[in-house]
């Protein structure tokens, strides 16, 4: 059995923010096993899972991040969007467009600090849409 539900976000700020529990406020009861995929459909920001327990962890990643693929390099081509345009792109192949957790006992079996990140790389992004499919 295969369940599909779409999450329209709410817009955030440039960065990286935990959103675990809104997605399993949109969900609902999760079955006692299975698989749940949350994919992103934007070529702008991520998904990644990592610590949620310490926030200035979100902020180091963006501080890394920003360092990796810095805005205003003269190489870049694709500007018309903006100077964040194309880094956000980049950032976005690095952590990827997707997620898969494993569900068991009615429960994501997410490590005791690990939380599920939307990695927003624009600096005025719109609201992002998730599917999240859950597999029986």
């Amino acid at each position: 059995m295969i369940r599909h539900y779409d999450i329209l976000l709410p817009v955030y700020s440039r960065g990286f923010h935990i959103i675990t529990e809104l997605i399993l406020d949109a969900v609902g009861e999760l079955p006692e096993n299975g698989l749940l995929n949350v994919f992103i459909q934007h070529t702008s920001a991520a998904l990644t899972i990592n610590e949620n327990a310490d926030s200035t962890v979100l902020t180091d990643f963006e501080t890394v991040y920003n360092k990796l693929v810095p805005e205003d390099a003269s190489y870049y081509r694709h500007t018309i969007e903006g100077t964040d345009d194309m880094p956000a792109h980049i950032k976005a192949s690095m952590l990827g467009s997707s997620i898969t957790v494993p569900i068991r006992n009615h429960r994501l079996q997410l490590g005791t600090w690990q939380g599920i990140y939307l990695c927003e790389f624009r600096n005025r992004a719109g609201r992002r849409k998730l599917v999240v499919t859950i597999m029986i």
